[in-house]
């Protein structure tokens, strides 16, 4: 399932734009290739982060991931209730499973983005 609404990395990061608002998290293909997700290690609120840089790690069962900022801007939040559930990225990664909320400062930050078909064609195979 890949939402039509969202904005994708091709490092499997998605973006949903809420006026000047980005949240991110990693999509249902990087869940699944990931296994059972048992710890989450995210930047700080205040933190700025770089678009391709590595953001935070995803530990699972089978190995440990890095997380990409798919933008650049300030971190405003940071999903907490993964600290003691991370395995809700698991079971909703469009939705509980956010990962951190940023401010961007691009201009058009979804320019550098694919959408959802672009997105299904490059996870299929």
């Amino acid at each position: 399932m890949i939402p039509e609404d969202l904005y994708y990395s091709e490092e499997h990061e998605w973006v949903r734009l809420d006026d000047d608002i980005a949240t991110v998290g990693i999509t249902d293909f990087a869940q699944d290739q990931l296994g059972d997700i048992v710890y989450v290690e995210l930047p700080s609120v205040g933190d700025r982060v770089e678009a391709g840089t590595v953001v935070g790690e995803l530990e699972s069962t089978k190995s440990v991931s890095d997380v990409f900022s798919p933008l650049s801007g300030e971190v405003v939040a940071r999903n907490e209730a993964l600290d003691g559930g991370p395995e809700v990225i698991n079971s909703d990664p469009y939705g509980e499973g956010w990962l951190i909320k940023l401010r961007p400062v691009e201009d058009d930050p979804t320019a550098s983005l694919l959408e959802a078909e672009a997105y299904k064609a490059l996870t299929s195979d």
